[in-house]
């Protein structure tokens, strides 16, 4: 009964165990179960491990719980099981205050001011010179407080270290360890450091920092999209990998204004250019556009057409197909070079910034993953170490890494087979609706009802069908990547982590942009010409898709626009709604509890697990995303604009999530983002490949500028449309391809019409040179084929001489690295001759006692020194 009215007496935002004094670092929980003995013996043996390795526990009986249900084991860790492990994980902690003066004279600072946060909040703490932990030397290192010289984020961290370390069986065999094994079994049903205080409120004690409800007050809130994030805070809070993330997503949406503006600039150079489009305007006219009969289609259930029927779709595609089309595709080859150089440079300052810059990813991520440790059961001798640990059989690992290639080739043709499927359906269908909207029953559709052509509707509704079958396959491939990454059982976390980037990225690669490549790249490029068309394997009867008069790049815009866009809605919805609905279904209950019965453990119990893969979804999310405004960017100028909306909105969703609606994650360190790096080179660099071959091949920009300085006599575009257009005699359509009475509209007449013209550059019937392709055709593609190389090579050259240009470190951080390690050993150097001289005149003293340069400190039990 006491420890319920100490309960009671508690504020339900405590974090401290019942004495009010010893901090929770983490949190175990778990359901006693009536037949769960197994269980009940895993758990005695780990928890008094975990106080043989020097961590004091306190359980609340289920009888305490919201639910009745659920024990909470609270962990604290002591100073000693702290100072052991900092020095272990060589944790950098302070030594001294930052004395070197920051120069950020910005001109016109005072315009700034409506997007800055308080500096409270900006920089939480002083600026110090860092150095790894060394316990033996306790008194070179600023403590003030031994409870409060770790931050939480360092306590957790440590904790969570032991935890995943600590065994819970042991035999003649194998040792088995590890909370996420524990977890996985079902021992322990959850395990998490906790929040500081409720998010809309501060917490009423005043040990407690209340950073979570700082945060959501400057930074979770969408009215607060216009302010700079408080990085120095988020990686207090949640550490430096997640401080590293919401650095370069803010960095990249910053970096999206500029590409944005140029491509809106673009775009209505596109809209206001309307009256120089000849030949819109020659497509429109009756005259010229409604006198021009086309061929049909499609086999027997198209009818022959005027040109004049794509009047709409042509002054669509101008608005996309232009001048500044070329100019943009240019522009964004040289903003991916900028953003990743100036990341670069913005990376190495939070490195320095966050003590990173000796960082070794490498020496952290030599820790072995204890799954590792577990499934691997042969050892043999580290040549470094001298020690004896676990390894994959060489014959074990080409196993499983050939079963994982398998799988990915296999759901990798999948996709393929699902597009193909697609492609097929837009032969077949278009038929269907060129067939019923002959007579034009959709002008009876409000407002949108003249603007719906066969072409249009086939591509929407193609484009519906792609968006769902590629969500379906993600949230299935999802499961698969992870089962196949853990068969391959990789060493570190690193390589596991980097494993599952590669797979994922080349799943969503595929699955993401096969469909806007096919429309781009294969759409009308293989169609053959009329009497002798191309067919879908040769065999099948359905006739391969030829382009709009308009061009193919409207169609593009169509994919892109409709994947894109319904990949950035979906994507927030699920965020923001699924976290949301969980939480309030699971703390339904809770809720009506009063505050001192809903304790701050209880209260993030309830919330939804960050799990280890949190981050990578953000990433993948954001990856696909910046290779639809680059790969196909020349289609779709205003695709920066739509990344940079949905990019402010992300920032705030992502950070109410983190603060309001997901249990606070173990902090973990990262310099970099990691393997996303490399991905984001690569497409930076296949980007300037895809843009210059869209704008050749894809826009009508290269056939237009020939036509103009080759072919045309006063330098205009007048007769472009008749020059593009060949010409076939109906009499030379088989019955296959040949339409089916009453499929022509009323107008034809098959005896005063004996010719229908068609997009490509080919002699006319009677020519000695008979439907082979003219000279202006060859003059097109060098042309074509000038312009890619043309392009390309001074992309690139621009791209590798802005690389050179901008150092990745700027000089001044280079300079304060090196003074901070130039001081850094002359504290350490001062501070051994200290304690000398303290010795010596111990000494000198003749003191009875044994001269001890370092103080005493007992050890406790340390589960791994090695790293």
């Amino acid at each position: 009964m006491e420890e319920e009215v100490d309960k009671h007496q508690q504020s339900k935002d405590s974090v401290f165990f019942r004495d009010g004094k010893k901090r929770i670092d983490f949190v175990l929980s778990y359901v006693d179960d009536r037949d769960g003995e197994r269980k009940q013996e895993r758990r005695r043996e780990y928890e008094a491990n975990l106080q043989k390795a020097g961590l004091e526990l306190e359980t609340e009986d289920k009888s305490e719980s919201d639910d009745r249900k659920t024990y909470f084991v609270k962990i604290h860790a002591p100073w000693e099981v702290l100072a052991t492990y900092a020095d272990v994980l060589k944790i950098k902690v302070p030594f001294k205050e930052n004395d070197i003066p920051v120069h950020q004279d910005i001109p016109m600072d005072w315009l700034f001011t409506p997007f800055r946060l308080p500096d409270h909040i900006m920089n939480p703490e002083p600026d110090y010179f860092t150095s790894p932990f060394n316990k033996g030397k306790i008194d070179f290192f600023l403590i003030d407080d031994k409870e409060t010289f770790f931050p939480p984020s360092v306590r957790n961290r440590i904790v969570y270290y032991i935890l995943a370390r600590c065994p819970y069986h042991k035999t003649d065999r194998e040792d088995k360890k590890g909370i996420k094994r524990l977890l996985n079994n079902g021992t322990y049903g959850s395990a998490f450091p906790l929040h500081d205080s409720r998010y809309w409120k501060p917490s009423r004690d005043s040990n407690s920092e209340s950073e979570r409800f700082n945060l959501y007050t400057h930074w979770a809130q969408f009215f607060s999209f216009f302010k700079e994030q408080p990085l120095n805070l988020i990686r207090k809070y949640y550490g430096e990998k997640i401080g590293i993330y919401f650095a370069w997503l803010g960095f990249y949406t910053e970096m999206l204004f500029f590409a944005a503006v140029v491509g809106l600039i673009c775009f209505l150079y596109g809209l206001f250019t309307f009256d120089d489009n000849v030949w819109s305007k020659e497509i429109c006219s009756e005259e010229i556009g409604g006198n021009i009969i086309m061929c049909p289609l499609c086999d027997k259930k198209c009818g022959y057409w005027k040109l004049n029927s794509t009047c709409n779709s042509s002054w669509q595609s101008h608005m996309f197909d232009n001048v500044g089309t070329v100019f943009f595709a240019i522009f964004m080859g040289i903003w991916v070079t900028l953003f990743l150089e100036f990341w670069k440079r913005r990376q190495a300052r939070l490195e320095y910034e966050w003590d990173l810059v000796d960082f070794e990813e490498e020496q952290q991520q030599l820790q072995l993953r204890p799954e590792y440790e577990t499934k691997c059961t042969s050892r043999r001798l580290n040549r470094v170490t001298q020690e004896m640990e676990p390894y994959l059989p060489v014959t074990s690992q080409c196993a499983r890494t050939f079963l994982s290639g398998a799988t990915v080739i296999f759901w990798i043709s999948l996709i393929i087979a699902c597009i193909i499927g697609v492609i097929a359906y837009r032969l077949a269908v278009y038929a269907a609706f060129a067939s019923i909207m002959k007579d034009s029953p959709t002008n009876n559709i409000h407002m949108v009802g003249s603007l719906i052509t066969p072409q249009l509707a086939t591509s929407v509704t193609a484009s519906c069908i792609n968006f769902v079958i590629i969500m379906i396959l993600n949230l299935m491939y999802e499961r698969v990547a992870i089962w196949i990454t853990d068969l391959e059982i990789p060493k570190t976390h690193l390589e596991y982590e980097n494993k599952l980037t590669v797979k994922m990225f080349l799943f969503q690669f595929v699955n993401y942009y096969s469909s806007c490549f096919y429309v781009a790249f294969f759409k009308g490029k293989f169609v053959g010409r009329p009497g002798d068309y191309i067919y879908m394997f040769g065999w099948s009867k359905l006739r391969n898709e030829e382009c709009d008069p308009g061009g193919c790049l409207i169609e593009l815009t169509t994919q892109l626009v409709i994947v894109m866009s319904g990949k950035q809605v979906w994507g927030n919805v699920q965020e923001a709604l699924v976290p949301w609905v969980m939480n309030r279904w699971g703390s339904r209950k809770a809720r009506s509890h009063p505050e001192s019965r809903y304790s701050r453990w209880e209260q993030d119990h309830d919330l939804q697990n960050f799990g280890h893969l949190g981050l990578f979804y953000e990433y993948l999310e954001m990856v696909i995303q910046f290779g639809f405004i680059t790969l196909f960017v020349a289609s779709f100028p205003l695709a920066p604009l739509l990344a940079l909306l949905n990019n402010i909105i992300e920032v705030r969703v992502d950070a109410w999530k983190f603060t309001t609606q997901f249990r606070r994650p173990v902090a973990s360190k990262a310099h970099s983002i990691g393997a996303w790096q490399e991905i984001l080179n690569g497409v930076a660099v296949l980007s300037v490949v895809t843009n210059a071959f869209i704008v050749a091949f894809t826009s009508d920009m290269i056939p237009r500028l020939v036509y103009m300085y080759a072919y045309s006599n006063d330098l205009s575009m007048k007769g472009y449309i008749n020059n593009s257009l060949s010409v076939f005699n109906i009499s030379g359509f088989s019955k296959d391809n040949r339409p089916e009475d009453g499929e022509s509209p009323e107008w034809f007449n098959s005896s005063v019409i004996t010719t229908c013209r068609y997009r490509d550059y080919r002699y006319p019937s009677g020519h000695e040179k008979e439907y082979s392709h003219t000279m202006q055709f060859w003059h097109i593609l060098a042309a074509k084929l000038a312009f890619i190389i043309i392009m390309e090579h001074v992309a690139f050259m621009v791209k590798f001489f802005v690389a050179w240009m901008i150092p990745d470190v700027p000089a001044e951080v280079k300079a304060r690295i090196k003074r901070e390690r130039y001081l850094i050993q002359e504290y350490l150097h001062n501070y051994e001759v200290e304690k000398l001289k303290i010795q010596l005149s111990q000494r000198n003293d003749d003191c009875c006692c044994t001269p001890m340069i370092y103080p005493d400190i007992s050890r406790h039990v340390v589960l791994s020194e090695c790293l």
